[in-house]
């Protein structure tokens, strides 16, 4: 017998040891990756949200959650609707030509909507991150112009918005509330969160 041959027993444990830690190391490193992927719930928190607008009526709002903020869908009156060119020469940004949000291209129009009767827009205020108060009532009132047709107040700080989301100038509130992607699905029903309009 040679220096040179190897013991069949000891290559046979080394290559069932090495073998052995290679499958303890894929089984350890697969459920450690796996925790890179999003959970169900995290997935669930960016999904689209299928919403039943059939319900609503003029002058009404809903309040629906898409990734963890609110959304408003307000079904304006004709006379919101009507008030809106008035509100211009008063607005920080009449236009939404600012890019602090993007800002669908079926959104860039004076009621800031892909159809008029329908607002859309997350119930965030530009500003600090307070949730804006409905004050639809024209007319004046407290902490409100004279001159008011309708909008929203924010109470932490006094910005106001008109029936479009767009904000009055000279307020803390640097821009106009969200417009988040949308599409109808039918009449009466809205899908938030994915935009399958073209401008």
């Amino acid at each position: 017998m040679s220096d040179q041959q190897v013991d069949q027993g000891k290559r046979t444990w080394l290559i069932a040891t090495s073998c052995a830690g290679a499958v303890g190391g894929v089984a350890t490193a697969v459920p450690f990756v796996s925790t890179f992927a999003p959970s169900e719930r995290a997935k669930a928190a960016g999904a689209a949200v299928e919403v039943d607008i059939g319900a609503l009526s003029p002058g009404q709002k809903m309040t629906v959650e898409w990734r963890g903020k609110p959304v408003w869908i307000v079904r304006r009156t004709k006379e919101q609707l009507d008030a809106l060119k008035s509100n211009d020469a008063d607005l920080a940004d009449p236009n939404s030509d600012r890019k602090a949000f993007p800002i669908p291209g079926y959104a860039k129009n004076e009621w800031r909507s892909l159809k008029p009767e329908y607002l859309v827009v997350v119930g965030i205020c530009s500003h600090l991150g307070c949730s804006p108060s409905d004050k639809f009532q024209p007319g004046p009132q407290a902490s409100l112009p004279d001159n008011w047709h309708g909008g929203f107040l924010c109470p932490c700080h006094g910005s106001t918005f008109d029936m479009a989301g767009r904000v009055f100038k000279n307020k803390p509130a640097p821009d106009n509330l969200e417009v988040p992607p949308y599409t109808y699905l039918s009449d009466t029903k809205l899908l938030i969160g994915e935009d399958k309009q073209q401008a």
